[in-house]
């Protein structure tokens, strides 16, 4: 119930008393139904949201005093949304509360309150790509797998885990007597993240490989995910004349040494991968990957592509590896993903492309793949 006042010398009734005990143990409720405005006979309550779709709870300046409180919560199934008027509204965690979420709106100030979720944030619900049941470190999870463009539905605003690559770059071409520089693997990044609307996914494309006549590999496909997160696509792999052709950097290389670097990126969480091998001789270096640098050619052989990293740590089930980068014509790809020669690196791998030779250009890289999951 609201605080109430007294005066001096004012007897109280024994409703009043029932009710001051009673606001102890359980305050008195305020229902809305839809989008509501606080006002100064809130302090002290439960205000109470239920709606199907969308609804705002809005704070304004000059009702509440210092050290004022009031609980939120939220029981109906669209997504209700603490939001500053006039007042300022601050929290470490989120202001949009999904269904059975809610928490303390405690001010500091006339103008100024924070927010305090209770029971911390929980994970949310969506569907899309494919999905399946995993158990990892114990733990229930529903993964969604997707491997092309699609759309992720949130249908319970909440935390989300993500892990999601870019597309592995193609191999270079060379010319007479030469090798080409492997591929570049695809970025990677891993994140947590609090989402309240779908969100647009993007699967960027492997990249081509270089002509025979010595064409540098196409740069990888970016992966997004909305405007939220972004991975960015490996380097292509160099073209040998009668230099060295370093392999391409995996993911945007902020590595030193190979020559062909994906795009920059804007975004720090992003994993750029390995620098790719020098070339020598004629022998080009492997792509950079995921988990390790591309091998260097020597005078007689061809560099091995990057190792990979494995994901199983993310989805569960057995070993598998992602994100290795392209071998120069006859030397593997890396951690058994990457492109060797004229073998592309398999769809949805991220992984770099093979470098040609003399006789055939360089081979494709993979697509990305992106993971999401959220508890069960």
């Amino acid at each position: 119930m609201a605080i109430q006042d007294f005066v001096t010398g004012q007897v109280l009734t024994a409703a009043q008393m029932d009710a001051l005990q009673a606001n102890d143990y359980n305050q008195t409720v305020s229902n809305k139904t839809a989008s509501y405005t606080l006002v100064a006979a809130d302090k002290g309550t439960r205000v109470v949201m239920s709606n199907a779709g969308a609804t705002t709870i809005t704070v304004n300046t000059s009702l509440f005093a210092a050290g004022d409180t009031l609980f939120i919560q939220n029981i109906g199934a669209g997504t209700c949304t603490i939001t500053a008027g006039t007042a300022t509204v601050t929290t470490a965690g989120s202001l949009a509360l999904a269904q059975w979420g809610g928490g303390t709106l405690y001010f500091t100030s006339a103008s100024a309150a924070v927010f305090f979720p209770s029971g911390g944030i929980g994970y949310g619900v969506a569907t899309g790509g494919s999905s399946s049941s995993i158990t990892v470190s114990g733990i229930n999870y529903t993964l969604l797998t997707f491997t092309s463009d699609s759309t992720l539905t949130v249908t319970k605003s909440g935390l989300f885990d993500f892990y999601i690559f870019a597309g592995g770059a193609g191999g270079g071409g060379c010319h007479v007597g030469n090798a080409g520089g492997g591929g570049g693997a695809g970025g990677q990044m891993q994140a947590t993240l609090y989402l309240t609307a779908n969100q647009s996914v993007t699967v960027g494309a492997g990249g081509a490989g270089g002509a025979i006549s010595g064409g540098t590999g196409t740069l990888g496909g970016a992966t997004n995910i909305g405007a939220v997160l972004a991975a960015v696509g490996g380097g292509g792999g160099a073209n040998v004349q009668t230099v060295a052709a370093p392999g391409g950097s995996g993911g945007a290389g902020t590595h030193t040494g190979g020559s062909n670097l994906g795009a920059a990126s804007s975004y720090a969480d992003v994993d750029f991968g390995f620098s790719g091998g020098n070339g020598s001789s004629g022998f080009g270096g492997g792509g950079g990957g995921a988990g390790g640098a591309g091998a260097n050619g020597t005078s007689s052989t061809t560099g091995v592509g990057g190792l990979g990293v494995q994901v199983n740590t993310f989805i569960g089930g057995s070993s598998l590896f992602k994100a290795g980068g392209g071998g120069s014509w006859s030397a593997a790809g890396g951690s058994g993903v990457g492109g060797s020669g004229t073998t592309a690196a398999a769809a949805n791998t991220a992984s770099g492309g093979g470098g040609g030779t003399s006789a055939s250009a360089g081979s494709a890289g993979g697509s990305g793949i992106v993971y999401v999951r959220f508890k069960v």
